[in-house]
């Protein structure tokens, strides 16, 4: 299933068959040039970047590599081949064909559902601008570009569904999606982690690896959405997606590989020898991962929802990997979760499984964050150290669900206000725990060359050497 790069926004839906689609969409595109340019990667627009472009959407060969300037990017609309037998998968109307138009009931939610998944994707950008001038080597600096111009192509596959099947309305909230800025304190992004500055490369590798894992369960619970045109978006999303996860992982495993080669060559643990050799420390990590791991867990909403049981219902969207599970209608069952009880005691609860949908996720991601944690713990007991980084409690520093406002440590057990208060430094990074991070940001753009920091990848990107020009600066 090719996609056509003859036309002036690459596509495989037949643009050119819908004149008027086509129309809107080339009105939006130059105000989307205009945003890349003026809130996109600073510094280097001008850049030759060996990037990678989708050519087809098929397993197999879907994407070409080559040197390219980020403006030039052939940014399109690219959906999954389709299923013509495909049925909806769960819900109330399990069994049935899937819909190609938006039912006149469902329009709303699945606007708002469609709109915030959109919002996300310029924010990332908008967020990461500046990381490109502190990079720790060209070939990091090439996967933070292939990392931007990606989710920049996942802002117009939401555009897409807004301008095709939602009329004025979706037209509008397109224009919405460019007004809106991260950090913005007067029109700020919609989801509060979208608006947390990331201007170091730790919070980058932090960002990528616990946040686009929680967008990666988001897209494949629209993935299985009774929408067609939707879950089709979302299962090629989920294939550039991947990508920047791997980034996150590798980077963070890259640090931790460094600083315990530090560790054995210094023959110490203490942070402060190890900072004066120029290394993160470990504790330091812990509460970089703390930070943004708990972050992310308000992005699945509450854990019991009347509006997650409608979404199920209604077959508007599922649950991640919806086949996984046996039971599809989710009418007789019911799901265990933890409450506090008075506010000093955990207890548990029975709730019926479709309002415990937003929980099922949140744990399927937990445990697929903890095993890159198990990865990166073998680097350190590898190198002969007894130390765990450990994922903080999912009851750790909530604002939404059954947990919001209790206080926890990190381990979850219930503490008070002040005691959270006292140890925050111990849970979470201190301004001299960013400032140090902040210090260690020099630029190494000699390629093949890295910073002390970190260590160099394993291999380099597309099967080119490490010491290839990634990014051409001259």
């Amino acid at each position: 299933m090719g996609i056509d790069y003859t036309q002036k926004i690459p596509n495989n839906v037949d643009l050119a068959s819908d004149r008027r689609l086509q129309r809107a969409l080339e009105h939006w595109q130059p105000r989307y040039l205009d945003w890349w340019n003026e809130l996109g990667p600073e510094g280097f627009q001008a850049n030759d970047i060996y990037l990678r472009t989708a050519i087809n959407v098929g397993a197999d060969g879907w994407a070409h590599f080559d040197h390219v300037k980020m403006p030039d990017y052939r940014w399109g609309i690219f959906l999954a081949k389709q299923n013509t037998e495909r049925t909806i998968g769960f819900g109330d109307e399990f069994g049935k064909p899937v819909w190609q138009d938006v039912p006149g009931e469902h329009r709303a939610a699945l606007r708002r559902l469609i709109v915030t998944q959109g919002d996300t994707e310029p924010a990332s950008v908008e967020q990461q601008r500046l990381l490109g001038l502190t990079c720790p080597s060209l070939y990091d600096l090439r996967n933070l570009f292939q990392v931007n111009v990606e989710e920049g192509r996942h802002l117009w596959a939401m555009v897409y569904l807004l301008h095709a099947h939602f009329g004025r309305a979706g037209r509008e909230e397109a224009e919405e999606l460019l007004d809106r800025h991260s950090g913005d304190p007067d029109n700020p992004r919609i989801l509060s982690t979208f608006n947390e500055p990331i201007d170091d490369w730790l919070s980058f590798f932090m960002f990528t690896y616990f946040t686009d894992r929680d967008g990666k369960y988001q897209l494949k619970c629209l993935a299985e959405s009774s929408f067609d045109p939707m879950a089709r978006t979302c299962q090629f999303m989920l294939t550039e997606e991947a990508h920047h996860m791997f980034v996150g992982e590798t980077g963070i495993g890259r640090i931790v590989e460094r600083t315990v080669d530090v560790m054995n060559e210094l023959k110490t643990e203490e942070p402060e020898s190890l900072r004066s050799a120029g290394v993160m420390d470990l504790g330091l990590l812990q509460r970089y991962i703390n930070f943004w791991f708990s972050s992310c867990l308000d992005l699945f909403g509450a854990d019991q929802s009347s509006n997650a049981a409608g979404y199920f219902a209604t077959g508007i969207k599922g649950r991640p990997d919806e086949t996984r599970f046996e039971d599809h209608i989710c009418l007789e069952t019911r799901e265990v979760i933890e409450v506090p009880q008075d506010d000093t005691k955990i207890t548990t609860i029975e709730v019926p499984t479709r309002n415990a949908m937003n929980e099922i996720t949140r744990n399927l991601f937990v445990a697929d964050c903890q095993r890159g944690m198990d990865r990166w713990n073998k680097t350190i007991l590898n190198g002969g150290f007894d130390i765990l980084l450990t994922l903080p409690s999912t009851r750790f520093r909530r604002e939404i669900g059954s947990w919001a406002n209790v206080s926890t440590d990190p381990t979850g057990d219930i503490i008070s206000a002040e005691e959270f208060d006292k140890r925050q430094t111990e849970f979470m990074p201190t301004q001299e725990d960013r400032a140090y991070v902040k210090s260690l940001m020099k630029p190494v753009t000699e390629p093949g060359k890295m910073a002390g920091w970190i260590a160099a990848p394993r291999r380099g990107i597309h099967g080119q050497p490490l010491d290839f020009e990634y990014v051409k600066l001259h």
